[in-house]
Parts: structure tokens; C-alpha cells; sequence
């Protein structure tokens, strides 16, 4: 999710480990591994000159299980020594600090398992990414209550029974939102189904997940042989279904057979893209997974990437989200999800 969240969540682990011992600095502590994740970014971009290789390396594995045990352990062992001097002699333990950072930094890739973008927990292992398409990668109902919980505990005193009440209360109702939106996915899917059913449309696979900022609005995309069909609903819709279908086909103006970097791409994109040739130097790369800001025009997809080649290699340009005007899109977005 995005870094506020996993901030707010690294420092409640942090909180939650070590904060009877001291205090706020846990909520640092914790937070900071909560952040290293998602250092992945910066770690790829010094790895590789390609930038699609930069931004599948995101969400591999630093995000994996593997990387949060062993981590856990250097950093637990280093701060411990940094901070077991002085004063602060024996007021913790080395395994205090291993299970701050175990749990901020693990706490961190599972929080993004359940986002449409997935993490490859299994790696090395395995390269497969986990991605439940429940909840958002901003959600401000996850967010801002739990962040409230974290703000109004800090000050209390460490040992004080408040502040153990505001760190539960925030990681409880956070938990159970999260809990709700997975109720809802399982919903939507059962409405989607019914709506593929009745629109007579023969899917051999379909997704579906919420719009940003919210749980209410759903964007679906399903697959048939020759197309893909995109649609969205609310639950607020006045009619029970999915019902605005658009087509868009499954233009491939480069292949995975042609370039591994596509191939590299479209399992990032779990199959679900398109690729439109601009000119004989640059092409429009579209990650369907994602929602179209026109649902009549196929090629405004939200995650859109400017390709070009590069040697015998495709590149990318920086990304950028294709919105001319914010305000404008936050508005349709609140006026789709008050429903039709």
C-alpha cells in the first residue's frame, strides 16, 4: 500500500513489541522497517540501467518472506548494539529488536498481498505474486483511523493503559476494514459472475478490484478468446449488476515471442495488457489490470507505459499517470461512486 500506511503500520508493530520499554522510539523504530520495503525502488534503480527491469524488481524480493527473516536479524542485531549502551544498558534485549523489525518489515509485503499489485512473497523461491485484489493502494478508511490510534497514543506514557487501549483499538479497527473489503471482493466477484452470465459474454478468466481511495466503486475486466471486456460498478449502482460493458480488444503490436521485456511485462500485468505502436521508435505499453479513465477509449488505461527500444532491449520512459487535470478526475471518481 502506499508508504503512509505501511508507516503507520511499521510503527504499530513497533509499538506493540517494544513500546512498554521505550516508548515513542518504538513507534520510530518500527516505522523505519516498515519503510525498507519499499527501498526496493532506489535499490532497483541503482541495479539496473533498464528502467523495466527497475520497476519489476519492486515488490520482489525485499517484499518476500525471506527477506523480512533475515533482515529482522541484521537490523535486530545491529540496533541492539547501537542502543544497549549508556543509559539505555540493559533496557533491551537483542531479541526484543529482532521481533520490532520481524514484524514491521513482514508485516509490510503482507499488507501489499492483498492490494492488486501484489507481492512476490516466495521469492527466490518462487516468482509468483500475491496479489487478493481487495483492497486498494490508498485507502483513506484503512488509513486515517488507524493513524489517528497511533497520533493519540503517543501521548500517553509508555507503560500507561491508555496507551495499550489506543494501540488495539487502531490495529482492530484497521484489521477489521481490511476483513470487510474481503467480504466485499467476495461479493463483487459473485456479482460480476451473474453479470458475465446475463450480458451472454464467455469469459475464461475475469479480475476485479476496487477503484483508489475507496471500497465502494469496482473496476472488472474479464478475458475471452479474442478480447478483453471492462465494466465498473458501485455498490450504491441502483441496479444489482455490472452493466456498462466496453470491448477492448487484445492488441499485441509487440509480442513476448519478440521481446522478453514484454514477456517480463505482461506477467507483471498477469496477462491482462495491451500494446499499441506509436511510431517506428515508441510504443503504448497498458496494464488492464487497471481502470480506464474512458471506458469508450481503449487506450487511456490508468498504469500506461511509454516504451521504446533500446538496442536490442525495450526501455521505458519515467512513469506518469495519465490525468491531466486531479480535481477533475477525483470528481468523476466521487460522482461514479455515488452510483447510477
Amino acid at each position: 500500500m502506499d508508504s503512509l500506511t505501511q508507516i503507520v503500520l511499521g510503527a504499530a508493530c513497533g509499538e506493540a513489541v517494544l513500546g512498554k520499554k521505550i516508548g515513542n522510539k518504538a513507534l520510530l523504530f518500527g516505522a523505519i522497517g516498515g519503510t525498507i520495503p519499499d527501498l526496493d525502488v532506489m535499490v532497483g534503480n541503482l541495479l539496473y540501467g533498464n528502467e523495466i527491469d527497475a520497476m519489476l524488481f519492486h515488490r520482489g524480493f525485499m517484499h518476500s518472506i525471506v527477506f523480512s527473516v533475515l533482515a529482522a536479524f541484521l537490523l535486530g542485531w545491529l540496533v541492539h548494539k547501537l542502543y544497549d549502551n549508556g543509559k539505555r544498558k540493559n533496557t533491551t534485549v537483542q531479541k526484543d529488536w529482532i521481533s520490532l523489525f520481524f514484524w514491521s518489515l513482514f508485516t509490510h509485503p503482507i499488507l501489499d498481498a492483498f492490494t492488486p499489485y501484489g507481492t512476490q512473497l516466495f521469492a527466490p523461491f518462487s516468482n509468483y505474486r500475491v496479489a487478493l485484489n481487495n483492497i486498494a493502494v490508498a485507502d483513506p478508511a484503512y488509513t486515517l483511523p488507524f493513524l489517528v490510534c497511533i497520533v493519540v497514543l503517543m501521548f500517553f506514557k509508555r507503560t500507561s493503559a491508555k496507551r495499550r487501549m489506543w494501540l488495539k483499538w487502531g490495529i482492530g479497527i484497521s484489521s477489521v476494514y481490511l476483513l470487510f473489503t474481503l467480504g466485499n471482493k467476495l461479493y463483487v466477484d459473485s456479482i460480476f459472475r451473474k453479470s458475465l452470465k446475463e450480458t451472454e459474454i464467455n469469459a475464461t478468466r475475469f479480475s476485479t478490484q476496487p477503484a483508489i481511495l475507496n471500497n465502494i466503486l469496482w473496476y472488472a475486466i474479464a478475458e475471452t478468446e479474442s478480447s478483453y471486456y471492462v465494466t465498473d460498478y458501485s455498490l450504491f449502482d441502483t441496479k444489482n449488476r455490472f452493466l456498462n460493458f466496453r470491448e477492448v480488444p487484445k492488441q499485441r503490436d509487440l509480442k513476448p515471442t519478440e521481446y522478453d521485456d514484454i514477456k517480463g511485462l505482461a506477467w507483471f500485468s498477469n496477462q491482462y495488457y495491451s500494446v499499441y505502436k506509436l511510431n517506428d521508435n515508441e510504443y503504448r505499453y497498458n496494464d488492464l489490470r487497471y481502470p480506464l479513465l474512458d471506458l469508450d477509449n481503449p487506450n487511456t488505461s490508468v498504469f500506461s507505459l511509454l516504451l521504446y527500444k533500446d538496442g536490442d532491449r525495450l526501455n521505458m520512459r519515467p512513469f506518469e499517470p495519465r490525468v491531466d487535470d486531479m480535481n477533475d478526475a477525483f470528481k468523476s471518481l466521487w460522482e461514479r461512486i455515488k452510483g447510477i
